[in-house]
């Protein structure tokens, strides 16, 4: 019995499940939902009060933007025409009771009267939600909160909301961000949710060296290894992390272990210390560590960094916090195909195995999108790319993408320098899949100018609430502001701890949203016999003032 087939007959006995229920005297608990044209899941599961990720596990072959007349299950809760301002049932698939008796039938959804005052709030929100992201005030809100979950400061907040200088209301509706600046995910998001009088152990294993390092200043010791820096700039994130979370309530025993420059050192700490007694172990920072101890402990083992060997983990205790770096092909691919539409396209390679191999695969998919009706491949001559292989195929007064599928320095700098003169009836936009080195090594202007949009698995925004307070606490703390290191030590730390905080399981709350930090996106697999793996990634745009702009 094929995969496919054993999806669709689970789905159907859930189907049977559900009508057997409400045909044995329990109608009120769910009834069916005839989708009307244009509505999305997360409208309805709104009108529901309702989450979206709940909506979609009661109905599990259903689309975000399904067809309309689609049948779904919900819960038998009144669902509100706010464009009416009342309960509205000719979409109930449920058979109406006989219209010449006066007695309601109990499968009926019931009709109400909705106050002028009702009315009005519901044009109110209906009009917000055209160009706002929205949020209702409920109990226990706080501009903390808020500005925590949506990324947003409460500066900002009070510009949108002038009257939240008076401070927050309950049932106010607050707008949050303008649309353009709001992505189709919110109803994914993880919420942190911290238990009552949680307790979290942790173990935390980094090359350290201190055996080795000790005899020198510590001039000698950053100025030398590059290492070094890396290992203690994130172990300063992650103690703002772990300082954040134990202010919030939690209380953390974490345990840190030098494990040395080589593996013998670890395999010493495996023999003399009870790993298991430990909720999570964040690191070893090498990949032949994480797979050796992998075999050894039960306990989830969180990898910090990307590593070229980390596609050949298997082992269902690791959680990889860095994609794969196929991911990033395939999330420019998706990009590329829900935004691009009737124009031109150019795959510059460098002729090389791997350049070659990532241009088939974009040509492959791309060509079999309908709004695509141009695709060339050019490839170097002598080394490099002559001005002439662009302007033979760029074509004046239309969409032309080029996307970039080689990291080699000459070829990248001559394709862009040949790409920012060319004539002003013929604009391009420049793509590639990961910033590599080649393109740190070109003028910002030039980026800025053919607008330069790339994927990266990370994305600040300086003057967003996270940011700002993570920068603060460590400036305070350290006396400079957070490297990169820094910030992943902190972004990996807190995200796995706060997680555990809630009490439940780490590989379980991956199945409740991915999140945000300072810079990095969690959005992780959850599969119960197999290694986790981070899917989060960002598309980024060069803006011609130099700043970057998040455009997926």
């Amino acid at each position: 019995m094929g995969i496919e087939h054993m999806k669709h007959l689970k789905f159907f006995v859930f189907l049977c499940i559900l009508t057997f229920t409400v045909s044995c005297g329990q109608q009120k608990k769910y009834i069916q939902y005839k989708i009307k044209k244009g509505e999305t899941i997360t409208e309805i599961a709104k009108k529901l009060d309702m989450s979206a990720r709940d909506l979609y596990r009661l109905n599990p072959d259903v689309n975000k933007k399904p067809k309309e007349n689609t049948v779904i299950i919900i819960p038998n809760k009144k669902m509100k025409d706010l464009k009416n301002g009342t309960t509205k049932n000719e979409n109930i698939t449920e058979k109406d009771t006989n219209k010449n008796e006066h007695k309601k039938d109990e499968n009926t959804v019931n009709t109400e009267v909705i106050t002028d005052k009702e009315v009005k709030r519901s044009k109110l929100i209906e009009e917000l939600e055209k160009k706002y992201k929205i949020h209702e005030v409920k109990k226990g809100d706080t501009f903390y909160s808020l500005t925590r979950f949506y990324d947003v400061s409460k500066e900002d907040l009070i510009a949108l909301n002038p009257e939240l200088s008076n401070g927050l209301k309950l049932q106010q509706i607050i707008k949050i961000k303008p649309l353009e600046e709001v992505f189709d995910e919110e109803d994914y998001l993880y919420e942190d949710k911290i238990k009552e009088d949680i307790s979290i152990k942790a173990a935390l294993m980094l090359p350290f060296r201190a055996s080795e390092l000790d005899t020198l200043t510590q001039t000698q010791i950053f100025g030398n290894s590059k290492l070094a820096n890396i290992v203690t700039e994130f172990y300063m994130g992650a103690e703002i992390a772990i300082d954040s979370l134990r202010k919030q309530g939690i209380n953390i025993q974490l345990d840190v272990f030098d494990t040395g420059a080589n593996s013998t050192k670890i395999r010493n700490i495996v023999a003399e210390k009870d790993l298991d007694d430990n909720d999570v172990i964040i690191g070893p920072l090498y990949s032949e560590e994480a797979t050796f101890l992998a075999g050894k402990v039960k306990t989830p083992i969180i990898f910090p960094f990307y590593s070229k060997k980390q596609s050949t983990f298997t082992s269902k205790r690791i959680v990889k916090t860095s994609p794969n770096k196929e991911l990033f092909r395939e999330k420019l691919l998706k990009y590329i195909k829900e935004n691009f539409h009737d124009g031109n396209i150019i795959l510059v390679g460098d002729g090389k195995a791997t350049s070659n191999f990532n241009t088939n695969q974009i040509q492959r998919e791309l060509a079999t999108h309908d709004s695509i009706n141009s695709i060339t491949v050019i490839t170097p001559q002598k080394g490099y790319i002559k001005r002439s292989k662009f302007t033979d195929v760029l074509k004046p007064n239309m969409k032309n993408l080029v996307v970039l599928t080689t990291d080699d320095n000459v070829i990248v700098a001559s394709a862009i320098n040949s790409l920012i003169s060319l004539p002003e009836d013929v604009t391009v936009q420049v793509f590639t899949f990961d910033k590599v080195s080649a393109f740190n090594k070109i003028d910002n202007f030039k980026l800025a100018k053919i607008g330069f949009t790339y994927v990266s698995d990370e994305f600040v925004r300086e003057d967003s609430f996270k940011s700002k307070n993570f920068y603060n606490k460590y400036l305070q703390k350290n006396g400079v502001l957070p490297s990169y290191y820094a910030t992943r030590g902190f972004d990996v730390t807190y995200d796995v701890l706060i997680r555990l905080a809630s009490g439940k399981s780490l590989k379980s709350t991956f199945d409740d949203g991915y999140s945000y930090r300072v810079e990095s996106k969690f959005d992780y697999t959850s599969k119960m016999f197999k290694t986790s793996e981070n899917k989060g990634l960002f598309i980024v745009k060069y803006n011609p003032d130099l700043t970057l702009t998040r455009v997926d």
